[in-house]
C-alpha cells in the first residue's frame, strides 16, 4: 500500500516545470543580422571577452588565408587595409541602427497611444481642467505621427 503523498511524488517529474531533459535549440531573438547571443550564463564582461577572442580567432584564419593566397598587392586603399588589421569595418553594423529604429518606433507608438488615451479622457469629461503639459501633449500629436511614419518608412 502506498499512501496518496508517496503517490504524489513519484509521479512528479525530477525537473521544474518548462525545463526539458534534452536542450533544444531555441529561436534567435533580437534583431536580425546581428551577432548570435552568447550562451546565457555568462556575465557581460565574460561575454564581451569570448567575443574578443572569436574576432581574433577569425583574423588570425583570414591572415592565413592571405598569406596562402598571396594576397598582399592589391585590392583597396590603405585605409581599409588598415582598418581591416585593427579589426574595424568600413560600414558600422546596421544592429545597432536598427536596434535604435525599433526603439524609438516603440516609444513613439506609446507615446501616440497616452495621447490617445488623454483626448478621449478630455471628450468623455474625466479631466475637468487640462494642465499645460497635457494641452502641449495633445499639440505634438501631428508631429509624433509624422515622425512614426518617417521611420515605419525608411525600414
Amino acid at each position: 500500500y502506498e499512501n496518496k503523498y508517496v503517490k504524489f511524488f513519484r509521479s512528479k517529474p525530477e525537473l521544474p516545470p518548462g525545463l526539458n531533459p534534452e536542450p533544444s535549440p531555441t529561436p534567435a531573438r533580437g534583431t536580425p543580422g546581428c551577432d548570435p547571443p552568447a550562451p546565457p550564463g555568462l556575465s557581460k564582461a565574460a561575454r564581451r571577452n569570448l567575443k574578443r577572442k572569436e574576432k581574433r580567432k577569425q583574423e588570425k584564419e583570414r591572415e592565413s588565408d592571405e598569406g596562402l593566397r598571396g594576397g598582399g598587392g592589391g585590392g583597396g586603399t590603405a585605409g581599409q587595409k588598415t582598418a581591416e588589421k585593427n579589426g574595424e569595418k568600413r560600414n558600422p553594423g546596421n544592429c545597432a541602427e536598427g536596434a535604435e529604429r525599433s526603439r524609438r518606433i516603440k516609444s513613439l507608438r506609446k507615446k501616440l497611444r497616452q495621447v490617445e488615451e488623454l483626448r478621449l479622457r478630455l471628450e468623455a469629461g474625466g479631466v475637468p481642467a487640462p494642465t499645460r503639459e497635457q494641452l502641449e501633449k495633445l499639440g505634438r500629436r501631428r508631429a509624433l505621427e509624422e515622425e512614426l511614419r518617417g521611420l515605419e518608412l525608411d525600414s
